[in-house]
């Protein structure tokens, strides 16, 4: 029987790719559920070939056009961040692909996991934000968290079979960006349409300004903790340029385990989507003949400062990660406007953390007034 996918956030760049694994596994899978935030026109596109039992569209104003083109398929047209949440956990749904960008895929989690639905897990913020509330939802409700992000699926994998051997050290690498290499004074003048274009991986414009600024490994440091119960200090980044190498697990006798292969994230969907399967695929193999060296090196924190503010985040805990989350979603956004250089982003974060108050063990609540308090703190700091 075919397993039954809703994917929240089906137009963004992890969603479009998981619909192609989808479509050279049609006979594994069925799309159950498709949502998005604002691009109507590739919604309806993806519904008219999907036929999806159900659909959503986050903003309301294009409920209406939703509807009408789709009016003649048997296709449910539902509209509003509460409606997406509720598509998450469809009675209909075996596993939810959240896919969103940012704080607006907790509550579509949270709402998967209450209603005992499987998570596969390509949006990074639920962790950081909420981990400690997600993760015990997941063990209350015997729900699995699969990891979609290639470096937390690539330890994933690498735990596979280790269930008695607790990881000494996990290793996450990343590319370094763009900008690898360069200076405080070099990083001020860099722009947006440069901070766009990353070396190796092909996605949306959030996470790629992220990359640049190596606060998407700060956001997956935090991720990594409550994923596999790793205190952060024992949670290593590395700089990998080639991207083959997609994270390690070290274990305690010395020994290190690596998942390898081609920067491609239909890799870690599809594992996540056919997990605890591997399906097979037409996906480039890695060539060894063509890598005459993989080369590492630390990360510079000096220079790119945001990977030493989720470490401080994570550390104080509380409501800090959601602080440092909605902070850097303004400061993103702000960079990709023009209103705020690229090496100004730390400064408007790290404002914003000494200044929101402490809250040592958040609500559901208490995240959402922070998130929003956050966010208005960050705007007029601008």
């Amino acid at each position: 029987m075919a397993k039954r996918i809703a994917i929240i956030g089906s137009t963004g760049s992890i969603g479009c790719q998981a619909l192609d694994v989808i479509r050279s596994h049609a006979d594994q899978f069925q799309v159950e559920v498709l949502t998005a935030g604002n691009n109507v026109n590739l919604l309806i596109e993806q519904a008219t070939e999907f036929l999806p039992n159900a659909v959503a569209i986050a903003n309301e104003h294009h409920w209406e056009r939703l509807r009408e083109a789709l009016k003649h398929l048997p296709v449910k047209v539902f509209s509003g961040n509460e409606a997406v949440a509720d598509l998450a956990a469809f009675d209909t749904v075996d596993l939810s692909l959240v896919a969103i960008v940012g704080f607006a895929g907790l509550m579509p989690t949270l709402k998967a996991i209450r209603n005992s639905k499987h998570v596969a897990l390509a949006n990074k913020e639920a962790l950081v934000v909420a981990g400690e509330l997600v993760t015990r939802l997941a063990w209350e409700h015997k729900v699995s968290v699969l990891p979609v992000d290639s470096e937390h699926s690539a330890i994933f994998q690498c735990l596979a079979g280790e269930r008695l051997n607790k990881p000494e050290r996990l290793i996450l690498t990343g590319s370094g960006g763009p900008f690898r290499g360069m200076s405080r004074e070099e990083l001020r003048h860099v722009n947006p349409s440069q901070a766009l274009q990353h070396p190796t991986w092909r996605m949306g414009d959030k996470i790629t300004i992220d990359s640049a600024s190596l606060m998407n490994k700060g956001l997956e440091m935090i991720e990594a903790h409550w994923l596999f119960s790793v205190p952060p200090g024992k949670i290593e980044v590395v700089i990998h340029p080639q991207s083959i190498i997609h994270s390690m697990v070290e274990f305690c006798d010395g020994s290190v385990k690596a998942q390898m292969g081609i920067p491609d994230m239909r890799l870690p969907i599809q594992y996540a989507l056919g997990y605890p399967f591997r399906l097979s695929s037409d996906f480039k193999r890695f060539d060894f003949s063509k890598f005459s060296e993989l080369t590492f090196s630390p990360p510079d924190t000096e220079n790119f400062r945001n990977l030493a503010l989720a470490y401080e985040a994570i550390a104080r805990g509380g409501n800090c990660p959601c602080v440092l989350n909605a902070a850097n979603e303004v400061a993103v956004a702000a960079f990709l406007a023009g209103r705020i250089s690229f090496d100004a982003m730390p400064d408007l974060i790290n404002k914003c953390i000494r200044k929101i108050s402490y809250v040592s063990n958040p609500s559901v609540e208490d995240y959402q007034l922070i998130d929003s308090e956050t966010r208005q703190l960050a705007t007029s700091l601008l």
